[in-house]
């Protein structure tokens, strides 16, 4: 198995994890609160791994250079952004219209990166990306229309939601390559300086505006912890997968995130599978053949 695609694999099934573990930390924790803690209880470990790769492939700590710090920034505002325009997208109607349009994020990696970062797909490249997206809508249990799309102000916030995501996808992959060293090395570099950078902006937002929400999660550490180990193992595998493949094929195999997200909730919160949600997992496990065989 090639290396990016055992890492995207990874990273999907502990996203999928996290996001079980985000859904009962929810519960007890403000939405910022829980986007929090997948920073700032991650952030230790991170450290950590990044050590422990330094030591594994026997590289020094690369230099950060200035373009490395140009993209590495501009990441972190805008996965800051992303994630606040999803927040806000909850704020409207209809709100399950906008997180469903926030999941075009692989197709919008796919268009950016092929405009802007050359990094072009062949034509059955785009058939799995499409066909990704189209199963993930479909498994995401929403019903809307091309008149919900312009009439709903949520669907607004959950496309920029997407294209936030997206750029810091894209951006991460330059990061890493910038810093010209062993793949793993970078992706460990590029990951400490984001959840440093996202740990720090996310404790001084709280002490800020809700502070009592730090200490609701110290109540709640056993969770918080698991959200913030799954989200980092989840990281690693994002994070090193697109040091080895271009990104939009990377969060083209990624999708498989929501396969297994479906079947995780329909296990651990005995929810009921649609025939809607089937065909869209039919969709996604048919852009992966397409992907993996064809692209």
């Amino acid at each position: 198995m090639d290396t990016w695609i055992a890492f995207t694999l990874l990273a999907a099934f502990m996203q999928a994890i996290r996001t079980a573990g985000q859904k009962q930390l929810s519960t007890h924790l403000s939405s910022i609160a829980t986007a929090g803690v997948r920073y700032i209880f991650a952030l230790p470990f991170a450290w950590l791994y990044l050590f422990w790769a330094l030591e594994h492939y026997q590289v020094q700590l690369p230099r950060l250079n200035s373009t490395f710090l140009q993209y590495a920034m501009i990441a972190s505002f805008a996965q800051l952004i992303g994630t606040a325009c999803l927040v806000v997208a909850f704020q409207y109607r209809n709100f399950a219209v906008a997180t469903s349009l926030a999941k075009t994020e692989a197709i919008q990696v796919a268009i950016i990166g092929a405009l802007l970062f050359a990094a072009p797909l062949s034509g059955f490249g785009w058939l799995s990306v499409i066909l990704g997206v189209v199963g993930v809508i479909l498994v995401s249990k929403v019903k809307f229309s091309v008149r919900d799309i312009f009439m709903n102000p949520g669907a607004g916030y959950g496309l920029a939601s997407g294209l936030g995501l997206a750029i810091t996808t894209l951006l991460i992959r330059e990061s890493n390559l910038v810093l010209n060293t062993h793949p793993m090395v970078a992706a460990a570099v590029t990951l400490v300086f984001l959840i440093t950078a996202q740990s720090l902006l996310s404790i001084a937002y709280l002490l800020l505006k809700d502070s009592k929400q730090l200490g609701y999660m110290l109540v709640n550490w056993r969770l918080a912890l698991f959200v913030g180990i799954t989200s980092l193992l989840g990281s690693i595998g994002w994070f090193t997968a697109v040091s080895y493949q271009t990104a939009a094929y990377v969060k083209a195999l990624g999708q498989v995130e929501f396969f297994i997200t479906l079947i995780l909730t329909y296990r651990l919160f005995k929810e009921s599978i649609s025939v809607k949600e089937i065909v869209g997992m039919m969709l996604i496990v048919v852009s992966v053949v397409v992907l993996l065989l064809l692209a």
